[in-house]
């Protein structure tokens, strides 16, 4: 359902040598893999016979109840709907493979031979078995294999297996990811979506670590999904200890992880969300400039089942913008803000202009105006050269207002009052617009007025306009054009609005501007609104933006997978109404998702002609490298998708 893969990593109970026992704990195991509704399982490397059986590989003995196992476990999975990916030794040609077994449906599928053999360390492997550079043949019969039936099966490290064109997989072993050119460069590049590699990597001090950082590595190289399972503690502790350690990154980001540094028979289930590979891969020209085809061969497993997985296990964070680890979001929002501040601080160098902003008391001109103080004390000027400028009128509510001078004040900035009410009236008289009718021509007038107030004292002192909209008001065209929507420099353009609040958070609890943080708070704790609207008796802000257009933390979570992804309008809308399940009902994000096309798609001009500002994040909507799109394209097959729901 909508894409997504379910993958089981199993590492079952194991006894050294003994076949017996291990087929039987896998074959249990995988009747539980098929009630998760598994669409593949993959177990680690030589699981059959355990991986430290040393010399006892050349025992006719253990290979012959390898192959006992291997037969065993094909007709246990006759009628599972599934994939199994098993290790194995296997004879051919009188050599031993280290091989990784595709079952699916009760029949061997491809054989995949480990290609690096490692020999080196604690690691002897070349003793025992043969590089699958070695093989002189590219397919065996059942019976040259040893196993039932009467069939031919493909055996190589260049397959490439196609399940009813749903999904394509490659397989490799161990230190093959390892290699210099590992196997699964190959493999990606020939069409593989996710590459599954069952291991049996040893523990020692911080190599959990190391193996975390080459899986999430090569996902994200090769735009795919890696699947790693290894080993568990059962394996024989005469010299080394296995930690079987299983994990799954999606291009470049670890999605799923067992928990216990030593671990051992347990089942990790994960969804893999192929959109977003698929995604990643059209987007990236450095993938499809490398895409070869040459040594790749295709393996099609047909199937009357699809794919099962429903999402349930994968990631579906309410705010993907933000990171859940507190660590990891102190971390994300301190280079948020320092990335902002290098952005002004440059074109602060190059013009030696004093920065102009307009504060209003709420979040985005207070973080831009944070932006302005750090960058020019890191260029060892004053912080009266910033010029913060407070422009009350009709909506102007007394805590915004006293937030706004506060925050100036606290901060060491020039301030300036300068009231537009009377400027607002004048104008509105100029246009015949009757000051009464408080329709778009009323909140825009201000916003522009603001804009001609901040560029004219700029001229007047040698600064330049700090523009304060932030990506999520971009996205949905809440901006007045040529009004707040225009600047000389846009320090919050490339940030969501749900992580502008995270940052003024994280500045506050790290005491960097430590003379303002009652008043930060205060901000933060201020409903979010334009305040072009007059307050309500108790003098209150009566105009709150997200009752007009939305919720932001809905917003946000449609513009990420709409611009990271391009995800479909029904699988945004599926996804959302489980991540926020608790929050709004499906009505309510559907009213809103329809809200989000509409204004993305007719807000399209503004966008076109924004001022500068830095890309933060992995999405943003400059015209001029992050986002092209024609102003006047039709949102029809989205809306309609959404209609069909």
């Amino acid at each position: 359902m909508y894409n997504f893969l379910r993958v089981c990593q199993v590492v079952p109970r194991l006894q050294v040598a003994d076949t017996d026992f291990n087929t039987s704990e896998i074959i249990a195991k995988l009747s539980e893999c098929e009630a998760k509704q598994a669409d593949v399982v993959l177990l680690p490397e030589l699981a059959v016979t355990g991986y430290t059986c040393g010399d006892l590989f050349f025992q006719r003995a253990l290979q012959s109840g390898a192959l006992n196992g291997i037969n065993r476990i094909l007709q246990a999975t006759a009628d599972y709907s599934f994939t199994v990916i098993v290790g194995a030794p296997l004879v051919i040609g009188n050599v031993i493979y280290n091989c990784a077994l595709v079952i699916h449906s009760g029949k061997l599928c491809g054989i995949v031979p480990k290609t690096y053999i490692p020999n080196y360390g604690e690691f002897s492997e070349k003793r025992v078995f043969a590089s699958a550079k070695k093989l002189a043949v590219n397919e065996l019969s059942c019976r040259e294999i040893g196993i039932d039936g009467d069939y031919t099966v493909p055996v190589g490290n260049n397959l490439v297996f196609d399940f009813n064109s749903l999904y394509k997989f490659g397989v490799e072993i161990c230190a093959d990811l390892l290699a210099p050119t590992p196997p699964s460069t190959a493999l990606a590049l020939g069409g593989a979506e996710v590459i599954f590699n069952p291991s049996a990597s040893n523990e020692i001090v911080a190599k959990r670590d190391c193996r975390r950082l080459l899986v999430a590595a090569q996902s994200k190289k090769l735009a795919c999904a890696y699947v790693y399972t290894s080993s568990g503690e059962d394996e024989s502790t005469t010299d080394l200890v296995f930690s079987g350690h299983s994990l799954v990154a999606e291009n470049g980001t670890v999605i799923a992880e067992n928990s216990k540094v030593i671990d051992g028979n347990y089942i990790s289930t994960c969804d893999i969300d192929l959109d977003k590979l698929r995604s990643a891969r059209a987007a990236s020209t450095l993938f499809t400039d490398c895409v070869d085809f040459d040594s790749i061969r295709g393996v099609i497993i047909t199937s009357d089942c699809g794919m099962r997985a429903d999402g349930d296990y994968h990631p579906n964070l309410k705010s993907p913008f933000i990171p859940e680890d507190k660590n990891e979001r102190t971390a994300r929002c301190m280079d948020i803000f320092n990335m902002q501040v290098a952005g002004l601080k440059k074109r602060l160098s190059v013009t030696g202009a004093r920065p102009v902003i307009g504060i209003s008391g709420g979040l985005d001109s207070t973080l831009a105006l944070l932006v302005c103080i750090e960058a020019v004390r890191t260029l060892n000027r004053p912080a009266s050269d910033v010029v913060g400028i407070t422009m009350p009128c009709f909506g102007t509510s007394s805590r915004t207002y006293n937030n706004s001078v506060e925050l100036i004040k606290t901060l060491g900035a020039s301030f300036e009052e300068i009231n537009i009410s009377n400027a607002c009236i004048g104008h509105f008289a100029d246009i015949g617009h009757d000051s009464a009718v408080h329709d778009a021509t009323y909140e825009n007038s201000q916003a522009r007025e603001r804009t001609q107030v901040l560029m004219d004292y700029a001229g007047r002192v040698g600064g330049f306009v700090v523009g304060t909209g932030d990506l999520s008001e971009l996205a949905l065209g809440w901006c007045t054009y040529n009004g707040d929507h225009m600047s000389m420099y846009g320090v919050n353009s490339g940030i969501p609005k749900t992580m502008l609040g995270c940052i003024i958070d994280t500045l506050i609890e790290k005491n960097i501007f430590e003379q303002s943080n009652g008043v930060l708070r205060d901000v933060l704790n201020t409903p979010i609104s334009p305040e072009l609207l007059p307050p309500d008796e108790q003098g209150k802000i009566s105009q709150q933006t997200e009752d007009i257009v939305g919720p932001y933390v809905l917003h946000d979570y449609f513009l990420y997978y709409v611009l990271r992804y391009g995800f479909a309008p029904d699988k945004i809308y599926y996804l959302a109404c489980k991540a926020f399940c608790d929050e709004y009902d499906s009505e309510t994000v559907l009213k809103w998702l329809r809200t989000f096309y509409r204004r993305f798609f007719s807000q399209q001009f503004k966008r076109n002609c924004l001022p500068d500002g830095v890309k933060i994040g992995s999405v943003g909507l400059s015209a001029r490298g992050n986002w092209h799109m024609p102003s006047d394209a039709s949102a029809r097959a989205w809306l309609n998708s959404l209609d069909k729901l």
